[in-house]
């Protein structure tokens, strides 16, 4: 006998729709940018015509997959800006997350951020920087709101305050793509550098009132 779908579960289609996004990660994780919609096809047992039909064409699958990984990157930064620490630690560990997420799983990072890299034939056209960049600008304005509800920055704070958020995002993100390709130092020495970068202002400013604290 059929069973009533309970509020809140997911349907037969929203189902589908993440297994797809979970062979898609596998590929990914085995084959970076390299990943090609016909091996993920292959993985997930279907025909590369389904699987366009479910996402439209690599670019809507890179966006899926995108939104995916910014949810769950977001999830682990929000984490660490709130845990109980003081705010220097709590600037590290926030920097710390962020980089200890692209180390552990490189491959997803370059997916997402250098699509274009040894990109098949067929597939060539991708515009990197038409999808990437709106994940930067999103976790741009993520911090921003966090540093706005947060820090009191006197007149033209709300302006102030997405200056910095896209500011650090920018900074985390050329500093970490430097440092996962090169490796010129551990990850601790590179939080650290970061963080002296960062502590001038945000050091003496202080809480504002109405706001959760920072």
């Amino acid at each position: 006998m059929e069973t009533t779908q309970q509020a809140g579960e997911p349907g037969a289609g929203e189902r589908r729709r993440r297994e797809l996004l979970e062979a898609a990660d596998r590929v990914v994780l085995r084959d970076g940018p390299k990943a090609s919609m016909n091996a993920i096809a292959a993985e997930a047992g279907i025909t590369k015509p389904i699987l366009y039909r479910h996402f439209g064409d690599k670019a809507g699958l890179y966006q899926a997959l995108a939104v995916r990984h910014t949810d769950a990157l977001l999830d682990s930064l929000r984490a660490a800006l709130d845990a109980p620490a003081e705010r220097r630690r709590r600037v590290e560990s926030t920097l710390d997350t962020y980089l200890a997420a692209i180390e552990a799983r490189p491959q997803v990072y370059r997916f997402l951020m250098h699509p274009a890299e040894d990109s098949h034939s067929t597939e060539r056209g991708f515009d990197v920087g038409l999808h990437s960049a709106p994940l930067l600008r999103r976790l741009g304005e993520e911090l921003a709101q966090v540093i706005g509800e947060r820090v009191d920055l006197g007149p033209g704070g709300e302006r102030l305050a997405r200056v910095w958020g896209h500011g650090i995002v920018g900074m985390m993100h050329a500093a970490g793509d430097w440092w996962l390709g090169e490796r010129p130092c551990d990850r601790a020495d590179l939080v650290a550098g970061l963080t002296d970068l960062l502590w001038g202002r945000l050091a003496t400013a202080g809480n504002r009132e109405d706001g959760p604290g920072f």
